[in-house]
């Protein structure tokens, strides 16, 4: 294990908009929950939800990666582990008030991009893929 970082990198800290209880709306229904790990260096993300009638349900674990003897990477990574077995790779940026999820790697055709209402408490989005996509929103609750 590399323990040469003792903190978590600063360009974490713009992920605290997304710590809490999110209900989602649009071509989703559900809810999402955000929470630092203990020690800051990666956010989790629980989530429940249903898109065009069918349930998905899982975690996400979103920071660097930092192989053994390595150093963190550059870009913000998240795996996804859902109750099917699946196991989805994206890049997270949020700049200012818009987030950008990568599907897979930055600057992928699939992603997606959101706004953030004034007070942080609305995302309004889109996920975009080739030949797909659907319109989200979510709203804090707590």
């Amino acid at each position: 294990m590399n323990n040469s970082q003792t903190t978590p990198n600063p360009d974490l800290q713009p992920l605290n908009r997304l710590v809490g209880r999110w209900q989602l709306s649009g071509e989703t229904e559900g809810m999402v929950t955000y929470e630092w790990m203990e020690g800051g260096f990666f956010l989790l993300q629980h989530f429940d939800f249903t898109l065009h009638g069918h349930r998905v349900k899982g975690m996400e674990v979103i920071g660097h990666l930092q192989p053994f003897s390595s150093n963190p990477s550059p870009e913000i990574w998240s795996r996804a582990y859902d109750c099917e077995g699946n196991t989805l790779d994206y890049v997270y940026e949020l700049d200012d008030d818009t987030l950008m999820i990568w599907g897979g790697q930055k600057g992928s055709l699939s992603y997606f991009r959101g706004q953030f209402n004034a007070d942080g408490t609305v995302n309004t989005g889109e996920w975009v893929w080739p030949g797909g996509g659907y319109k989200s929103e979510m709203r804090k609750i707590k």
